[in-house]
């Protein structure tokens, strides 16, 4: 049985960056598409449509990536909990680079009509399906192979792959706005952040081969002693409650999330009239801090619990759902990059536990079907539609306080979820079952 000691830190380091690799490197692909979608998919798909109805319709084929989400946690969960991690891990960052590589050279709608679209929406369920494996996969790998007094903290790295991709992806995007026309970007330059995809699959393919297999899922195959079982037909039986705490945990999390990365990019160039690369600077130097507050959180919950973080986190985004806007509204560049900073800063007291703790709710057994279905079916009520209804309410009432309502109404869901949560910092993920179930 490996868990980490004194005389195992660089393997477990490598672990822990292999996982934050192959994270960021799918999330980059899955926020690149969020980007474009705010930015030229609704001229280049649906070019007879007005501007915002044009982007509810790109957004729209956003949020359709989100259904395919939870199917790919149904199926790399049940695979993952039978088989093993890490080949999992592999095959998801194969299709979600593939995928976002094939969407670079699609046709537009102006080449072959109605087509592209469809095909645009096909490599998106790919994206969505993919994804769906590789976050429980990938928090599951570092949650179990790392000590039980620092798993937050651990467990915290693979999450910031979620502002390292979109920092990678909103940074290319921003070069490229700075370098080219916006004739020439959305005739040819939206494509290379896209190719850039498949590089990156190759380096985090690399990377990710090197990692072991998790010491806590060999430990638990070796006491099955080959027995099959039916992980997801196990976790509805046996963890319900963990499912729903799961789901209800992740809606202020993953809807705040989205206002504030693609939500703002529509409303500084739609809405205030500012320009693209304004709203690109301020999600970029958000996601930056993001990323180095993320880890923090997740030591902070070590110390204090994973509860009284995550719930500090679910409170204060409520309140700063309307101080966002208002600091918008300024139309100062210094404000506006601050207002998305800080946010983000407040996400990641959300995000930064999110991983350990969940990972604590579940036996072994279950426990990568367990957090990939309950993880991903609330990335279908809270996250694919997001920028979706942020988009339709803004058009709807002219006004941002709707917004800011529907992201309070998702913190209340968070903080009744976590409330009812038991405290698990500490515990041993080798114990049968979690304690949550006792």
């Amino acid at each position: 049985m490996m868990t980490m000691t004194a005389a195992q830190p660089k393997s477990f380091v490598r672990i822990v960056g292999a996982s934050l690799v192959g994270t960021t490197i799918e999330w980059y692909d899955f926020f690149l598409y969020a980007s474009a979608a705010a930015l030229v998919f609704n001229k280049l798909f649906f070019p007879d449509s007005d501007p915002l109805t044009g982007t509810l319709l790109s957004f729209l084929t956003f949020a359709i990536g989100f259904l395919a989400r939870p199917i790919g946690g149904l199926v790399f969960g049940h695979y993952g909990d039978k088989v093993g991690r890490k080949k999992l891990l592999v095959v998801s960052l194969l299709l979600m680079g593939g995928a976002t590589f094939a969407m670079g050279l699609l046709p537009t709608y102006a080449m072959i009509g109605a087509g592209a679209p469809l095909l645009l929406i096909l490599l998106r369920l790919v994206q969505g399906f993919a994804l769906g494996g590789e976050w429980g996969g990938a928090v599951l790998i570092v949650s179990e192979h790392g000590d039980d007094a620092r798993r937050g903290f651990w467990a915290s790295w693979p999450q910031c792959g979620a502002p390292g991709g979109n920092l990678l992806a909103t940074a290319v995007l921003a070069v490229l706005a700075a370098v080219q026309t916006d004739a020439a970007f959305e005739s040819w330059g939206w494509r290379i952040p896209f190719l850039i995809s498949g590089v990156l699959v190759v380096i985090g393919l690399w990377i990710r081969l090197t990692v072991a297999e998790s010491p806590v899922f060999l430990a638990a195959a070796e006491r099955a002693g080959g027995r099959e079982h039916a992980p997801a037909v196990e976790v509805f039986r046996t963890s319900r409650r963990q499912v729903l705490i799961t789901i209800g945990a992740r809606m202020a999390e993953n809807v705040s999330y989205y206002v504030l990365t693609a939500f703002i990019l529509v409303y500084v160039t739609t809405g205030l009239g500012l320009t693209r690369g304004l709203g690109l600077t301020a999600v970029l130097v958000g996601s930056a801090v993001h990323f180095v507050s993320i880890p923090l959180w997740g030591a902070l919950s070590d110390r204090l619990g994973r509860r009284p973080v995550y719930l500090f986190g679910a409170i204060a985004m409520a309140g700063w759902a309307f101080a966002f806007f208002a600091l918008l509204d300024s139309r100062s560049t210094p404000v506006i990059i601050a207002a998305a900073t800080v946010g983000l800063v407040l996400h990641g007291a959300m995000y930064g536990p999110q991983a350990a703790f969940f990972s604590e709710q579940y036996p072994t057994r279950v426990r990568y079907t367990g957090l990939s279905i309950g993880g991903q079916l609330s990335s279908i009520a809270a996250g694919a539609v997001a920028p979706l209804i942020a988009v339709a309410l803004f058009q709807e009432y002219d006004s941002t306080i709707p917004v800011s309502l529907y992201v309070v109404a998702m913190c209340a869901i968070t903080t009744a979820a976590v409330f009812l949560a038991e405290e698990t910092a500490g515990t041993s993920l080798h114990d049968e079952p979690a304690p949550a179930t006792r």
